[in-house]
């Protein structure tokens, strides 16, 4: 397998892509798991929807880690084709994996939105539609961030 600079450059966004979202996804995680833990203290029967509300933010976690595999399966260290990577494109994986691994932070957004939404539904069930929505809204810029990402390894010929 070659490892040139632009490898390196793609190894590193890939990494980048996935740890930055992990952050975002583990911090959007608890924040709702703490507000959902005080909506159980006060009625277990409600864990069903707390789950939910913790579960949204993890998605911005699985986009970084879909586009870490895109980048290592593009240039080959998934598979072991291990082509050549010209420096150029493992610019354009790195900045692939950063705009997808930065996307991820607005799970923090979510998770926030998430906890006080479980609040809501506890209080008023009937809210538990409308808390979900509110809750998503905030993932919307990950996908878009997701979004960017695929089509500058598409347009680069990394996929």
């Amino acid at each position: 397998m070659v490892m040139g600079m632009g490898m390196a450059l793609a190894a590193i966004g890939a990494g980048l892509s996935m740890g930055i979202s992990a952050i975002g996804a583990g911090l959007g995680v608890g924040i709702a798991g703490e507000a959902g833990a005080g909506v159980l203290a006060e009625d277990p029967s409600k864990f069903g929807q707390v789950l939910i509300y913790q579960a949204l933010p993890q998605t911005q976690g699985i986009y970084g880690f879909l586009t870490g595999i895109l980048i290592m399966i593009g240039v080959g260290l998934l598979g072991g084709a291990g082509i050549e990577v010209p420096t150029e494109m493992g610019m354009i994986a790195l900045g692939a994996g950063l705009c997808s691994g930065l996307g991820g932070i607005t799970a923090i957004g979510q998770g926030i939105t998430a906890g006080a939404c479980a609040g809501m539904a506890a209080k008023s069930p009937e809210t538990f539609g409308s808390g979900m929505v509110l809750t998503v809204m905030s993932e919307t810029f990950a996908v878009f961030s997701l979004l960017i990402a695929i089509l500058l390894m598409v347009g680069s010929g990394i996929m």
